[in-house]
């Protein structure tokens, strides 16, 4: 549990609630909800999908907004057949384009939920379930055991259902509040080490004041021809088959990697560089690269720390909105998004696979600084997931905080050795 804990987002889970709405001669009908309460970790294609077990013997007999993607064996049932028989279903949101008869609000968005602070409309994600031989009052109804949900892999672990407050609802009119027969809770928090083994993306630094640039670190993210933590790569001048032939084929959906061949060996790279400096803003170029050629990354993300983000003046062509997770006045992370329709979608590995802003700072003077590293980001996350950074050692200097003053102090010791040798010399 200690591993889920987000410093960013302390708070940040999906909340599952089971809000009963009425009894049938067998069961009830439920509305079933996930809220995204993560501020900028979300669900993109192809979807989540949602899981349990009964705790007796309850089948579904109908699903709006939703479908199970088993039957299981329903033989005993004759006339009716139930929609789903298994013990242990396993639930995925129906697509775009459903006909309105099979929709209910906030379904059909094939399992995409977008994070809260990026689009709270979009982070709700709901369905409705009949359930039947599952009891027809609070006292007879067990709630289900064994929430599991994958989005679309795995990283989230779900606690035990809790049986809370009824939920109320307010009429279209907004003029009676109904509510809930019954209502239970299922809260799921992410972990990225249980999501994946290795890292999923990684930084690289550079600036105009110095000619290196700092790549990401070797293997960031695993290693070609490793055993351990090794990643599948692709690279125009080896020997591995076309591209297409590699690439997962249409309708099969592939989570693992196929990377470009690089020393980081990242699906993701993202590249800060000081690219200016002005009397009284200075200037960041933010480069974010898909190396991955099996994703195509809807609705993206970039979150990042760096105490000038309370005197950001500008920024271009991304959205921005500051998010203060200590104290509340703290402003020193941002979160960033691509614009809708322009450039929220970011292509797969290739020439496309890209995009860019720039970010405009204010200085304060009681706090700006090129020495040291500051004009650097403390830390980066893509999509929820932090990015390896390169060693603080490795940053690029200022030339006259750094190798200049080597130089001087190379200097000076080599004047004095010549001024003892000329001493010696005429002693």
């Amino acid at each position: 549990f200690a591993e889920a804990y987000d410093a960013l987002d302390p708070n940040g889970n999906i909340t599952i609630k089971w809000d009963i709405i009425s009894w049938t001669p067998d069961g009830y009908v439920a509305t079933v909800t996930m809220f995204n309460f993560q501020q900028y970790r979300h669900i993109q294609a192809p979807g989540w999908t949602l899981g349990w077990t009964w705790a007796k013997k309850e089948v579904i007999w109908s699903m709006v907004g939703s479908q199970t993607t088993e039957q299981g064996d329903c033989s005993k049932y004759k006339g009716n057949v139930p929609h789903c028989c298994k013990k242990t279903p396993t639930v995925v949101d129906l697509l775009p384009g459903t006909p309105y008869n099979q929709q209910i609000a906030n379904c059909c968005k094939g399992g995409v939920i977008n994070a809260w602070a990026q689009d709270p409309a979009g982070a709700v994600s709901s369905f409705q379930v009949s359930v039947g031989a599952a009891g027809t009052t609070n006292k007879t109804v067990r709630v289900p055991k064994n929430f599991t949900l994958l989005a679309p892999g795995p990283g989230y672990t779900c606690s035990p259902a809790k049986v809370v407050r009824p939920t109320k609802f307010l009429t279209a009119d907004k003029r009676r509040v109904t509510q809930a027969l019954m209502t239970w809770n299922v809260t799921c928090t992410y972990s990225q080490f249980l999501a994946q083994k290795t890292p999923t993306c990684c930084v690289s630094l550079s600036s105009f004041y110095n000619d290196t640039i700092v790549g990401c670190p070797t293997c960031a993210c695993g290693c070609q021809n490793k055993t351990a933590g090794s990643l599948t790569c692709y690279s125009c001048s080896s020997k591995t088959p076309h591209l297409a032939s590699v690439v997962s084929p249409p309708g099969k959906t592939d989570l693992t990697p196929l990377v470009q061949c690089t020393s980081h060996m990242c699906p993701i790279r993202i590249h800060w560089h000081v690219k200016l400096n002005y009397k009284e803003y200075w200037r960041v170029k933010v480069t974010i690269t898909n190396f991955n050629y099996r994703m195509n990354y809807t609705q993206w993300n970039l979150v990042m720390q760096h105490p000038n983000f309370d005197n950001l003046t500008q920024i271009f062509s991304f959205n921005y909105k500051s998010l203060t997770p200590y104290d509340g006045f703290t402003d020193d992370t941002a979160m960033l998004w691509g614009v809708k329709f322009y450039n929220d979608f970011l292509s797969q590995a290739g020439p496309l696979g890209n995009v860019q802003s720039e970010l405009l700072f204010r200085k304060d003077q009681s706090t700006f600084t090129f020495e040291k590293g500051w004009a650097f980001p403390r830390r980066i996350y893509f999509n929820g997931d932090n990015c390896v950074m390169p060693p603080p050692d490795a940053y690029p200097w200022l030339p006259n905080d750094g190798y200049q003053s080597t130089m001087s102090l190379l200097q000076a010791l080599t004047t004095a050795l010549l001024s003892f040798i000329v001493l010696l010399a005429y002693a």
